[in-house]
């Protein structure tokens, strides 16, 4: 059992994930299991270490169990009748206890030792896991009414910048630079300690790929043709504004001379989302109302992935700024869609508390036939909830015929649609 002050989490970051803290700590003491999920390395333990952090100052630590399954001496316990017994024997009985699980993936049939200490009276149970299966629908089942998904995902730009500037506080770099850097670097916390050192950043981001794929995708969902898999990740990243599908992916690869299957394409793609690499959102149609079942768009979770898979490409900004500003309506807790009105397409249906927020991403609107291409489907849309065009043009927020016009990194900066 590890002492949560000796925890190299407890030290090694510095940007405090000040939302996801405040997110889980709403949760505290309430009667559901939370589960913490992302990306490798996006800063779950992190947040998890600053909870206990806030615990600790009004809980003895024998209340606090804290365990990560990534560490060799917790590796007896990566059988579930062994960890209940474990985790069970340090539960005090007069008062609440809090038990932190990191990587609880890694414990096959998990469930039941949770499920077991869950329905102790005065136990407040966290996990932590990079692999969406965790979610299954078995484990939803079984947990089913009984837990909270609070989704991490790597550095924001706002948290970024705070990173870099605390980093380099002479450097003064005004927005548009530290943004450069941001899609170069990407938001991985650990980068903080790294940054400038181009060939340490590579080398980390490398390392991390190939644990991802390697230890994540291809043991445990036997795909053994690594090449296969990696072609999917770069047409994925190159195609991350287009709508695709499996057999298109698949068509293109045969047409190339690379022999592979629609059902081989999906389950490479199911799995770079299982493990966060990649989310997947569907298209909407937006005067009938109805969720798509056909072509759908990917997003990658990190630009540093993307820039170390694909380098800089003249041409990909308005696909990476696509790709930051789904992420950031995601963080904020939107659900997203593509949308469909007519024969026009919308970037992002994006959902709040069953209200629509209609939002073009378009690099520059300076041009007129531009700006006329990409109002013409929110124009369309006859109903009156908020419309949103994200841009890269740096002026204070205009208005054309109600729809707002935005400046995509005041937006990033927390700004409101």
């Amino acid at each position: 059992m590890l002492d949560i002050r000796e925890t190299p989490q407890y030290q090694e970051y510095s940007i405090f994930r000040h939302d996801y803290f405040h997110k889980l700590l709403a949760w505290k003491d309430k009667r559901v299991i939370k589960v913490i999920t992302g990306v490798r390395r996006c800063g779950k333990s992190m947040v998890m270490t600053e909870l206990c952090k806030e615990l600790s100052k009004s809980i003895p630590y024998t209340n606090i169990t804290f365990l990560n399954f990534e560490m060799l001496e917790n590796e007896e316990l990566q059988e579930y009748h062994a960890l209940y017994t474990a985790l069970k024997s340090r539960i005090q009985p007069s008062s609440m206890n809090y038990i932190l699980l990191d990587e609880i993936q890694l414990v096959p049939q998990f469930e039941k030792a949770v499920d077991s200490l869950f329905l102790l009276p005065n136990v407040d149970i966290y996990l932590t896991g990079s692999n969406a299966n965790m979610l299954s629908s078995e484990i939803a089942t079984l947990l089913s009414g009984r837990y909270v998904e609070i989704h991490i995902q790597p550095f924001s730009f706002q948290e970024f910048q705070l990173g870099y500037e605390k980093r380099f506080p002479n450097n003064n770099l005004d927005k548009e630079s530290l943004y450069t850097k941001f899609i170069t670097y990407g938001g991985f916390p650990y980068l903080h300690n790294i940054y400038e050192q181009q060939e340490n950043i590579r080398e980390y981001i490398a390392g991390l790929y190939a644990t991802i794929v390697l230890k994540d995708i291809q043991q445990r969902k036997k795909i053994n043709d690594t090449m296969l898999l990696e072609r999917i990740v770069r047409f994925t990243l190159q195609n991350t504004s287009n709508l695709i599908s499996p057999k298109k992916i698949s068509d293109t690869f045969v047409s190339a001379g690379k022999k592979t299957s629609p059902a081989m394409v999906e389950h490479c793609l199911s799995a770079l989302c299982e493990t966060y690499l990649f989310y997947k959102i569907n298209r909407y149609d937006i005067k009938g109302k109805e969720i798509l079942k056909t072509l759908e768009k990917y997003y990658a979770v990190d630009m540093g992935l993307r820039f170390f898979m694909l380098g800089a490409k003249t041409g990909d900004e308005g696909h990476i700024l696509e790709n930051i500003i789904f992420l950031e309506l995601k963080r904020r807790g939107y659900q997203l869609f593509i949308g469909k009105i007519d024969t026009l397409k919308v970037d992002f249906v994006a959902i709040k508390d069953a209200i629509p927020h209609y939002v073009q991403v378009s690099l520059t609107v300076r041009e007129e036939a531009t700006l006329h291409r990409e109002l013409r489907p929110l124009l369309t849309i006859k109903d009156n909830f908020p419309k949103t065009i994200l841009t890269m043009d740096n002026a204070p927020a205009t208005y054309h015929n109600g729809i707002k016009q935005l400046y995509a990194l005041d937006f990033l900066n927390g700004e409101a649609l």
